[in-house]
């Protein structure tokens, strides 16, 4: 919803917008050429790690296909996207960088992982700490009675 000057909610610029659907393009364009001919090749014998990720990552595309339409609501996809990469990076490539032991097996994920600057760069930041670390909380109880309230009031 726009207000009277025109700019979104929570001071999100329609180019951060653009930026953030630019994102979830690339992560469904990116997965439907390396993942999903895999996933949707019934013939496939999967390893429980090899077919867990593939899967996964196929469900996280198909996730940020909302994004496209709701950059801001599927927010939370590219926060997790940034921490398990970021995580990555720092507790698997990192030591094994600094050891020299970057074998061919792990340098294809070290630079698929890095790709995770992008996101950084994507991601409206102060939108993220407004709505996810200064923002109360959501009442246990309450909630739930007022969206059952809602629900019946509309039906």
């Amino acid at each position: 919803m726009l207000n009277a000057t025109n700019t979104l909610p929570h001071s999100v610029s329609s180019f951060r917008l653009y930026l953030l659907r630019a994102m979830y393009l690339l992560i469904v364009v990116g997965l439907a050429i390396v993942i999903w001919p895999e996933v949707l090749r019934p013939s496939h014998n999967w390893e429980l790690m090899e077919g867990t990720v593939a899967c996964m990552l196929a469900a996280f595309s198909a996730l940020c296909l909302l994004g496209l339409r709701y950059p801001l609501q599927m927010l939370p996809l590219l926060l997790w996207e940034t921490v398990w990469k970021t995580l990555w990076l720092g507790i698997v490539a990192l030591p094994q960088w600094l050891s020299g032991h970057v074998d061919p097996t792990i340098a294809p994920s070290i630079f698929a992982c890095s790709f995770v600057v992008l996101v950084y760069l994507a991601i409206p930041w102060r939108y993220v700490i407004s709505h996810y670390v200064l923002r109360s909380g959501e009442s246990w109880g309450m909630v739930t009675r007022r969206h059952s309230a809602s629900a019946l009031s509309s039906s």
